[in-house]
């Protein structure tokens, strides 16, 4: 787990503030961005007059980074993102987390949000955990000590206890229609196609009637007799054969037409982004997977609902960003600091059940 989970269902709207402080799109700036030198030294960005260190950004980065580098291996970070590297784009997410988390403790005052004495003894239990796990070489190379990772759980906590205040009385009733989840198989046959960059390159017009023969010809054979599977395992050009979903996840057009069909038949041939496709239903209803996508669908809105407010709040805050020391900061992962436990050292103590995946 990079972050907690609950954080991480509500980061889509720290964009907002990563765009405030990096000028890194081309968006309207959601805040009045200052660009000034009387910073602290090792200050890398100021929100309402709150800094944010520099250690405070590195525990983040190493930590997740860390995590990344245990599965994909290092070199991941060197490959070309925009016009930068991976790296560079991490960062700019993990301003952008950080900025947020700051952002709702702010906003928590607000609300008169804080942490009871037992939340308070988990902060500081965590802090010391985490803390004593570090070896002389990464605290100092870190620049961290006890106080700091005790303030950055804590503010953690906050911006959770403050998501679980502004949501906690969103609890909407949701119908098994609503929530209804199928299973179908698929034969796509693609309308594109890749360069060796990965770019897509839409096919010529010769080319999409050329594909459309080859699904007419696939349906004509289903038409005969022949069993889906087969064909599907013959000609289907996605990288699956079989998809369990609600509604609101696939294409439009995918999607209802998939809806419509009755368990065992199939649908004419439709047309989406993607190419052709044929869909078969295996079933119109899975009880279990219904299950589980009512609670997401009642996660979804009450992230809209935090994001409604946190919008809000955003537009009235000021930042400033050091840009220099920004740009300066990286971290290299073959180097002697190795700690990835910061994020598994918070749920430890603070138990957080969501809906959402990692």
């Amino acid at each position: 787990m990079i972050f907690s989970k609950r954080l991480c269902s509500a980061f889509a709207a720290a964009a907002l503030l990563c765009t405030a402080l990096t000028g890194c799109r081309g968006d309207t700036l959601p805040t009045e961005v200052v660009l000034t030198s009387d910073f602290l030294q090792d200050e890398v960005f100021r929100l309402e007059g709150h800094p944010c260190m520099k250690n405070e950004i590195m525990i983040y980065l190493v930590n997740s980074e860390n995590q990344y580098s245990d599965v994909f291996g290092s070199r991941i970070w060197s490959v070309p993102v925009g016009e930068g590297t991976l790296e560079d784009s991490y960062k700019d997410n993990i301003l952008a987390r950080i900025a947020q988390i700051k952002t709702m403790n702010l906003l928590a005052a607000q609300y008169e949000v804080s942490l009871d004495e037992e939340e308070e003894a988990k902060v500081l239990a965590a802090a010391r955990d985490y803390y004593g796990s570090l070896d002389k070489t990464e605290r100092d190379l870190l620049d961290v000590d006890e106080e700091t990772i005790t303030k950055l759980y804590r503010e953690f906590a906050i911006a959770n206890k403050l998501y679980e205040t502004i949501t906690a009385d969103i609890n909407p009733e949701i119908s098994d229609d609503e929530a209804r989840t199928i299973t179908v198989q698929t034969i796509l046959i693609k309308t594109y196609k890749t360069d060796p960059a990965g770019n897509r390159i839409e096919f010529t017009e010769e080319e999409k009637k050329s594909a459309l023969s080859r699904i007419a010809a696939i349906r004509q054979k289903l038409d005969e007799g022949a069993q889906f599977e087969v064909l599907a395992a013959d000609y289907n050009e996605d990288t699956r054969n079989e998809y369990s979903f609600g509604r609101g996840v696939m294409p439009p057009e995918f999607e209802e037409a998939a809806f419509n069909l009755g368990a065992g038949e199939v649908s004419d041939i439709v047309e989406t982004e993607y190419g052709y496709h044929l869909i078969y239903c295996v079933t119109t209803f899975n009880p279990e997977e219904t299950d589980a996508n009512k609670e997401k669908i009642v996660e979804k809105r009450k992230q809209e609902a935090f994001n409604e407010v946190y919008d809000e709040f955003v537009k009235t805050l000021t930042s400033n960003l050091n840009k220099p020391l920004y740009d300066s900061i990286h971290y290299d992962p073959d180097g002697p600091v190795k700690t990835t436990g910061f994020f598994d050292t918070y749920d430890k103590y603070f138990t957080v059940v969501s809906t959402q995946s990692d």
